[in-house]
């Protein structure tokens, strides 16, 4: 079990725990013995990152009426259920404004700052590594770092009036840039991780494992954003339309793929951090490593909008800034890591 330094998010992983509720406190139990109590107050996302846990009905109806959610995700870490009560969400207009943007000029802007938003982000996680290297590798990075600078302005000028119009060059751009952006991490991570190329579907080593594991954490906070802001997870603007794919899910997920989860890993790696796999999944222990400095990353704060605010909070803004902009209220612009 993980819980934020606020208990704001619980993480439960582990055969055998059951979650109950007890007067205003969520309770842990393990072979029937209570291990840890949580006040519901304080909560706001609950995440069950494993098989072989039970909750009580009672729970879910507590938590559904306090509007906190709560995410179940695979050992891998793929999203499998998010549950929330179907009142919170904001008005149907802002649906119907989301699936006519599709096929409109609003639609083609906000996939061009998705994949701009990513590659600024992509470009600056690489000058931070920078920093704390010299000669060859630093100039490596920084040079990777300019072109992928330049792929983002390419971006934000591909031409057209529609989602649809534009969707194809900016893939090859964001892939392009992808291929920089790996190349790099993979000559910059220590080799004892085993770490050669990004396998996004069937990871062999413990770092694609992490990742994959890390983004599964991030995907659900993400769907929970979209949710409360009103808007259909399943219509996005830069991934394609398939189903059981949240795609808008996985368009505003992009720009907080550099800040959130590869910065958490890459850099407790080069600090000596180990991985281990155990049945092609990630160990317990190793589990626990990544949870822990994702959900860290998440309660951090970073300045946005000219204020300070945790990266959590920043999601829940953009979401809610993505539902404006459908509408025709406000220009979406991404989140800017500041490194």
């Amino acid at each position: 079990m993980l819980a934020t330094e606020n208990s704001a998010q619980l993480l439960v992983s582990g055969f055998g725990i059951f979650l109950g509720k007890k007067s205003e406190r969520l309770v842990v139990k393990k072979g029937g013995k209570p291990c840890a109590q949580v006040p519901i107050l304080r909560l706001q996302e609950v995440i069950i990152a494993s098989r072989g846990v039970s909750l009580s009905s009672d729970l879910i109806e507590d938590l559904c009426s306090r509007g906190i959610r709560l995410s179940c995700l695979s050992s891998s870490g793929k999203p499998l259920a998010l549950i929330t009560s179907p009142l919170l969400s904001a008005t149907v207009e802002t649906r119907r404004a989301q699936l006519a943007a599709f096929s409109a000029p609003i639609g083609a802007d906000i996939a061009r700052w998705i994949v701009a938003g990513k590659l600024h982000n992509q470009e600056k996680l690489l000058l931070y590594f920078a920093k704390s290297r010299a000669g060859g590798p630093r100039e490596n990075l920084q040079k990777a770092a300019a072109q992928i600078r330049a792929m983002r302005r390419q971006a934000l000028s591909v031409p057209g009036d529609s989602t649809s119009s534009v969707r194809g060059p900016l893939m090859g751009i964001e892939g392009a840039s992808a291929r920089l952006y790996w190349r790099q991490i993979t000559g910059m991570l220590p080799q004892s991780n085993g770490f050669a190329f990004r396998n996004h579907e069937s990871p062999t080593d413990p770092v694609n494992a992490a990742l994959n594991y890390g983004y599964g954490i991030l995907y659900s906070h993400v769907w929970g954003a979209v949710m409360n802001a009103g808007l259909e997870p399943f219509a996005g603007f830069l991934h394609v339309d398939r189903s059981g794919k949240p795609s808008l899910v996985l368009d505003l997920v992009e720009e907080f793929r550099q800040p959130v989860v590869d910065r958490a890993i890459f850099s407790w790696l080069n600090k000596g951090g180990a991985l281990s796999l155990q049945g092609g999944l990630l160990d317990a222990q190793s589990r626990e490593n990544v949870a822990s400095r994702v959900m860290t990353r998440l309660q951090s704060v970073e300045p946005h909008r000219g204020k300070s605010h945790e990266v959590r909070s920043i999601i829940q803004m953009q979401a809610r800034l993505a539902a404006s902009a459908v509408r025709g209220l406000r220009a979406y612009r991404p989140f800017a890591f500041k490194w």
